[in-house]
């Protein structure tokens, strides 16, 4: 009882999925707590984070990530983007630069 195997193919992206949306949004989480001491590259880092998480973002929270996005470019004093789409595997390396920035 109570555990979860996850055996298909599509129930692993799935999982990958919702493990880099949850970590990203945890990562954006702790750079909003200090976001008026961090430098404008960090911040720029994690608008291009946030905007990359789009695809990703079903619902709501997919709405509210291109504004957070456009809310850190604009601290950064950074133009809005265009993002391309990422991997997963891309995105989880990204989320994990930002954090370690972050905990620097």
């Amino acid at each position: 009882m109570g555990v979860h195997r996850v055996t298909s193919e599509a129930a692993r992206a799935y999982a990958a999925r919702e493990r880099a949306i949850g970590n990203g949004i945890t990562t954006l989480g702790f750079a909003a707590e200090s976001v008026s001491k961090l430098d404008k590259k960090i911040l720029e880092k994690c608008g291009d984070l946030a905007a990359e998480m789009l695809p990703y973002s079903p619902g709501y929270v997919g709405k509210t990530m291109l504004i957070i996005a456009r809310l850190l470019w604009a601290l950064s004093s950074t133009p809005e983007k265009a993002t391309k789409v990422v991997s997963i595997g891309e995105l989880e390396k990204k989320i994990d630069e930002i954090r370690k920035a972050l905990s620097a």
